[in-house]
């Protein structure tokens, strides 16, 4: 591993317990959670020349266990905010990715920007796969949270979801595949914005703390120019009724804590 990072005022450095990966957070900012996890675990990729970006990346978490996970020719991980655009670059020097994953400071409705990125290091235009953990609240929903970069990180104040659904359409090949995590009462928007984008949700599967609970997370899989025919997988459970964990959670989560 590279050591010659240097850590700032509220670094630390977590181990993913995946393959050796470890990630840089800072505790000031937006540290990364099961959400991100999850989706990084529902994303399908069975070919080594797919094309990947990840969308509000953040410290790159979500790319960096998609490194280890999943079959890829090239990660492009796009960030916004300097603060997180820092982190994810020490995190793919830190992990020695640096060939594997490249980071792109934009705004994810930067096309031209994003698309140049690709052009330059696959010499296509176009990914076949978009995953994005946006940002949940709605501008001006909430508590308002005076750290610019958590707030902006949580509320749709630099990205909405229409933009999500936008610039995946314009940087997707026609049936590549854009996932998403999101909160299941934003479903009806979740569905109806991206058919606007010619994007089809084609798996939905809720995320339920215990089975007797509502749905905390969904995560989605939306494919381009797809047809109309969605599956609805059967819920994750994450908690037994005595608090452990369930074994099918487990199975995903487990090598990354």
């Amino acid at each position: 591993m590279e050591k010659d990072i240097e850590l700032t005022l509220n670094e630390r450095i977590d181990d993913l317990n995946l393959d050796g990966l470890k990630v840089i957070q800072n505790t000031e900012y937006f540290c990364f959670g099961t959400d991100s996890v999850l989706l990084a675990n529902f994303v399908v990729s069975n070919s080594s020349n797919n094309s990947i970006i990840d969308f509000c990346s953040g410290s790159g978490v979500i790319s960096l266990i998609i490194s280890k996970k999943k079959k890829y020719n090239k990660i492009f991980s796009v960030e916004l905010q300097n603060e997180m655009y820092d982190l994810l670059e020490k995190n793919i020097k830190y992990n020695e990715l640096k060939e594997i994953i490249i980071p792109v400071k934009a705004d994810i409705k930067d096309i031209k920007k994003i698309r140049q990125k690709l052009i330059d290091n696959t010499k296509n235009g176009t990914a076949d796969i978009i995953v994005c953990n946006p940002p949940y609240k709605k501008k001006g929903t909430g508590i308002t949270n005076m750290q610019d970069v958590k707030y902006i990180a949580r509320h749709e104040v630099m990205c909405n979801l229409e933009d999500v659904f936008k610039s995946s359409c314009e940087l997707l090949n026609t049936k590549g595949k854009l996932y998403l995590v999101h909160k299941p009462e934003r479903l009806v928007d979740l569905i109806e914005v991206a058919r606007r984008y010619r994007l089809e949700a084609k798996r939905i599967r809720f995320v339920q703390p215990y089975a007797n609970l509502k749905p905390s997370i969904v995560l989605l899989e939306y494919v381009k120019d797809g047809n109309n025919e969605v599956i609805v997988e059967k819920p994750l459970i994450e908690y037994n009724k005595d608090g452990s964990y369930t074994d099918e959670f487990l199975s995903i989560y487990k090598e990354e804590k």
